[in-house]
């Protein structure tokens, strides 16, 4: 798929051959040259057909992607710029309906330059039908992936676009509210493309035309296969716990926990899933890489994940992880926490973008989840920035990790002590793992990973 195949063409490339099946149009009675009888209207719609076939700017139906049916909406640009009027909304409307009747996902083919100006707000109107719908289809439990070819701008990149749960796009495809005809002349041209909404947070992914098929099955069996019941397991340990032992001290704990070389998220996410698929950004202009978040299967079975990577988290990387467990709720998936960060970042950028805001969000989509969290703490917990990834209940550890209301060194300079007592004081606080055991903080230690034979 690029950047500006046709409408069609964009379905065929990204769907098992042969298994489009159109949604019948819905009919609607126009009067001549549209609702404000704009003049030569009509005359414009008609060389927009001969042009591109098409009756319309959207092209709706199902198909099988990677085996998976789906409900597929494709923009055709050549129809006026891709751009939304009435009956554009009539036939967003019935494709959305019909993924609800029949329980399937949404996969949208974007390509529009927004609402099209010959019917006048009444076209612009067609952007609260389409968020209904898509509301209505969040609420049924049903994703909805978007894949932003070039140009996705005006209201189908702030509806169908930015609405999704899942954003994807085409390198180099136009992206942004506002259209290129109507920008300020000294706006940076990059803000605009797929790769500066990626960079902002506001894009999951920027992938090569020759990979969407391969990406768009795998998210389809993410979110749209079978689900299953129950929690997810914890993973178990990775790299040798020394000596084979728990840490004496409290001190120790921590020095494990710090060790340059113990394994962190990326490694056990690695150990843990068959597949995954990495979300990123907040939606609100920020990235973490601190924080990887996304979904992955496990022996067939769906699990999201947000993990510490053992940098202190930014407010950006508690808005995802909160995103990410809110959608996993909404579409009954477990998921799976790796807590790991010295602290929340406390410098002055962080509190401007909403640190305190951002870890509440954190506790409350953990506290909401209908479905079951798993947490597993691998390294450092450094207090409330830690906490907030953790499940109630159902926080397990690894041998080579602490957990503490604050780091010892911390703790000591709030109690007026002298650096030096740093170490006794983290005897005092009881944050070595078979501590938070017996307090009751955490429910086990797992296992180091056992290596099955060679086959």
């Amino acid at each position: 798929m690029t950047t500006r195949l046709p409408a069609r063409a964009a379905i065929a490339s990204v769907t098992d051959t042969g298994s489009f099946v159109e949604l019948p149009a819905p009919h609607r009675d126009s009067p001549p040259d549209g609702p404000l009888g704009w003049a030569g209207y009509d005359e414009s719609r008609a060389r927009a057909a001969r042009r591109t076939g098409e009756e319309e700017s959207v092209v709706t139906g199902t198909a099988r992607v990677g085996g998976r049916e789906a409900v597929l909406i494709s923009f055709e640009f050549g129809f006026l710029g891709g751009s939304l009027g009435e009956r554009t909304g009539d036939r967003l409307e019935a494709a959305y309906a019909h993924a609800r009747a029949h329980r399937l996902p949404l996969v949208s083919l974007i390509a529009t330059g927004g609402s099209r100006m010959q019917e006048g707000m009444l076209a612009l109107t067609q952007l609260q039908r389409v968020a209904r719908q898509s509301v209505l289809t969040r609420a049924a439990g049903l994703p909805q992936i978007a894949v932003l070819r070039d140009p996705t701008t005006g209201g189908g990149w702030a509806t169908l676009g930015a609405g999704a749960d899942v954003v994807l796009a085409l390198p180099g495809a136009q992206v942004g509210f506002a259209g290129s005809r109507v920008r300020p002349a000294d706006a940076d041209p990059a803000a605009y493309t797929a790769e500066g909404q990626y960079a902002a947070g506001h894009v999951d992914a920027v992938v090569e035309a020759a990979e969407f098929p391969e990406v768009l099955a795998d998210w389809l069996r993410l979110l749209a296969g079978p689900r299953a019941e129950g929690p997810a397991e914890p993973p178990a340990a990775l790299g040798p716990v020394r000596d084979g032992r728990a840490p004496e001290t409290g001190w120790e704990a921590v020095s494990q926990a710090r060790h340059p070389d113990r394994p962190r998220a990326e490694a056990y996410l690695d150990a843990y899933f068959d597949l995954r698929r990495p979300l990123s950004g907040d939606r609100a202009g920020g990235t973490d890489p601190g924080m990887l978040c996304g979904f992955g299967l496990r022996e067939g079975r769906a699990i999201a994940y947000a993990a510490q990577c053992g940098t202190a988290t930014r407010p950006a990387g508690y808005r995802t992880a909160a995103r990410v467990i809110r959608l996993a709720d909404r579409l009954g998936i477990p998921v799976l926490t790796l807590v790991d960060t010295p602290g929340a970042a406390n410098d002055a950028a962080a509190e401007h973008a909403g640190a305190g805001a951002a870890i509440a969000d954190t506790f409350a989509a953990v506290a909401a989840a209908g479905v079951p969290v798993t947490t597993l703490l691998i390294g450092e917990g450094g207090s409330g920035g830690a906490l907030a990834l953790a499940a109630p209940g159902n926080t397990w550890v690894t041998p080579d990790s602490y957990f503490s209301v604050i780091a010892p060194e911390l703790a000591a300079a709030i109690l007026k002590r002298p650096p030096s007592d740093a170490p006794a004081t983290a005897d005092q606080l009881r944050i070595r793992p078979q501590d938070l055991v017996a307090l009751g903080v955490a429910r086990g230690v797992v296992a180091p990973h056992r290596p099955g034979p060679a086959r």
